[in-house]
């Protein structure tokens, strides 16, 4: 008994050095780690200029210099101590806390495994200054004199040069700098008013002046994402109550094949949550290419006291108090704002950028161009064996027909004549376009101008004031159809419902039945019908009648999955509008088609009227502009 009580290893303190390496293990993952956790230190320092020094990708050197508040002599000692902090004092500070840093152990764990040295002054006098490292097992603080301008200098050299098991995975010089700097490019998006200078091997790679009206920050964002973001992004703004979201989103046809180009800034600090996430993708959802990421610098502005950001030792993630408040304000306020990206006048490039200006908001002259609908003839009806879905969508259509009979003669059905458009009642009242143009007014020509021709059955050829307008006659036309159809069916007396035959049976966790318990009628509102049939069953009785075919476990596990991680699903509807634009695709005019000029004009029109035409249902563009100056260089015109 004795010698197997003797063989228990006793508890024991670590040593400050051991503790702190432990804690470095948590934030000190690369030289990035390392910077991210400098630059914070001196924003709250309060600083107006930040220096960022690298070399060797940071392995040799991490230097951040700032003209902050600067740390006074007393304090020196502490400010490499663990759990040793200026910005919190208590609990109350903590709920709240709208520092960036807050936990008092950066220091401390950065400087445990490298060799640190801090110099710093709080007065103004350049010739004051002190200069403070940590030595030996026990980190004690030595402070010795070292003048210093107003401030604070951080240098880490030899990072990880006493733990050989974490320098050893540390990447190419190349590669760790390339993360070295996208942690300054989060850092500079998210203080304008900050002057930032980032060296590597003593060579400038940015250096990015203060400003904070809008244009500087266009500026910056243009030389750190590159131009081509700003140009193809458009600037939104909107509030809700204590809420307020800002910033750039790029358009659906600026899309990208990584996510790396998405910032978002909750109260100033960069973020990467999976509710944001959720609700960014649901606003992209049917404008956005397949496989595409979308690109946008968002900051979202919300009472410090409803989000917890001490939920994980980077503070890379948040808690919101409300998270189903902040996903629904974030998803429509986007979805809002990717709505009205559609031809504008005032923009010469491919994609919108800005609010469009259609003839029904245009006064004057202009208003003699406003059409009440498609005047399009429809395409033959494509047959299902062409098409892999096509059984399914007769199917579908056979169901939709039943459930609205006043539709039955205009959905994908050929008309007898030329203007009763390829949906008649499904897309709206219906008028035929003058037989012959009116003469194109310059200065009151329509965004899209008006059609010359065709090119090869598949592109309609415009002229506006720009330049010259191509028009895949397809896309558009498909956007077109698929937005009436969404227009329809929201301006429906609820969903239409179809019971199930034979209800189905689903084995379920106790969590998804609880899901189904606490959002019962959230879930009866999308015309889903579940009954808790035991501990861990569930029956589905009933299904939206548009998904019938639709496979009923698929659905409602995805359905129940985002009850319980959002708070909201979107897995109806996104099931819904897939079959509508299946339908769109099948009902739009084809390739090949012959239009006249008329019928040409209708559809410009229409894209100008109708949200996201700057996209078809599957994200590819529906048009593009080449203005004079382009065609111009194109024949060397003026050279």
């Amino acid at each position: 008994m004795t010698e197997t009580t003797s063989a228990i290893p006793r508890i024991q303190v670590l040593d400050p050095r051991l503790a702190n390496q432990i804690a470095a293990g948590e934030v000190v993952e690369r030289p990035a780690s390392v910077t991210k956790e400098l630059i914070e230190n001196a924003i709250d320092a309060g600083s107006q200029r930040i220096e960022v020094d690298i070399e060797a990708g940071g392995a040799r050197l991490i230097k951040i210099r700032d003209d902050g508040v600067g740390i006074g002599e007393q304090d020196l000692p502490l400010a490499l101590a663990r759990h040793a902090t200026s910005k919190i004092d208590s609990l109350e500070d903590l709920e709240g806390v709208s520092s960036l840093g807050f936990r008092g152990e950066a220091l401390a764990s950065i400087s445990s495994v490298s060799r640190l040295e801090l110099v710093s002054n709080a007065l103004d006098d350049p010739r004051q200054g002190w200069r403070v490292v940590a030595e030996g097992r026990g980190m004690e603080t030595r402070v010795t004199p070292a003048p210093h301008p107003r401030g604070t200098s951080v240098s880490v050299r030899d990072l990880f040069f006493n733990t050989p098991a974490r320098r050893k995975f540390l990447r190419t010089e190349k590669t760790e700098f390339a993360h070295v700097e996208e942690a300054f490019r989060r850092q500079a998006l998210s203080r304008y008013d900050i002057a930032w200078t980032l060296r590597h091997n003593q060579k400038v790679v940015h250096q990015l002046p203060s400003g904070d009206t809008e244009t500087a920050r266009e500026r910056r964002i243009a030389s750190l994402l590159g131009n081509n973001f700003i140009e193809h992004a458009r600037y939104i703004e909107r509030e809700a109550g204590a809420l307020r979201l800002s910033g750039w989103v790029g358009l659906p046809t600026h899309s990208r094949a990584q996510a790396d180009q998405q910032y978002f800034f909750v109260n100033g600090r960069v973020v990467r949550d999976r509710l944001v996430a959720h609700a960014v993708r649901q606003a992209y959802r049917d404008v956005l290419y397949n496989g595409r990421h979308p690109v946008f610098v968002l900051y979202l502005t919300l009472d410090p006291d409803v989000v917890d950001v001490n939920v994980h030792p980077t503070k890379h993630e948040v808690r919101f108090r409300d998270g189903r408040m902040v996903h629904d304000f974030l998803y429509s306020s986007l979805h809002h704002s990717l709505a009205d990206a559609r031809p504008n006048a005032e923009d010469p490039n491919a994609a919108s950028s800005a609010q469009a200006t259609t003839p029904e908001e245009t006064p004057g002259e202009s208003a003699r161009w406003q059409q009440q609908g498609m005047a399009l003839p429809p395409s033959a009806s494509p047959s299902a064996d062409r098409h892999p879905d096509g059984e399914r969508v007769r199917r579908f259509m056979q169901g939709y027909q039943a459930l609205h009979p006043d539709h039955e003669e205009t959905l994908l059905t050929p008309q007898s004549t030329a203007h009763e458009g390829a949906l008649g009642k499904a897309q709206g009242d219906v008028r035929e376009m003058p037989l012959s143009m009116p003469e194109a007014d310059p200065t009151s020509a329509p965004p899209l101008g008006f059609a010359l021709g065709q090119l090869h059955g598949v592109y309609i050829l415009a002229q506006n004031v720009h330049g010259l307008v191509l028009v895949d006659m397809h896309a558009a036309h498909e956007r077109i159809v698929y937005e009436r159809m969404k227009n329809q069916l929201a301006a429906s007396q609820g969903i239409d419902t179809q019971p199930l035959l034979v209800p189905v049976s689903l084995a379920a966790s106790r969590s998804e039945v609880a899901t189904v318990e606490s959002e019962r009628d959230a879930i009866a509102k999308l015309g889903v019908e579940l009954d808790v049939a035991g501990p861990e069953t569930l029956l589905v009785r009933q299904l939206p009648a548009m998904l019938a075919q639709a496979d009923p476990e698929a659905l409602v596990r995805e359905m129940l999955e985002e009850l319980a991680r959002f708070g909201r699903t979107h897995q109806v509807e996104a099931r819904i509008h897939e079959l509508l634009s299946t339908m769109a695709c099948h009902g739009s005019v084809r390739a090949n088609r012959r239009l006249t000029l008329d019928e040409m004009n209708a559809l410009l029109r229409d894209m100008e009227r109708t949200e996201r035409s700057d996209q078809c249902n599957h994200g590819r563009p529906t048009w593009t502009q080449m203005d004079m100056k382009a065609l111009d260089r194109l024949f060397m015109r003026g050279q």
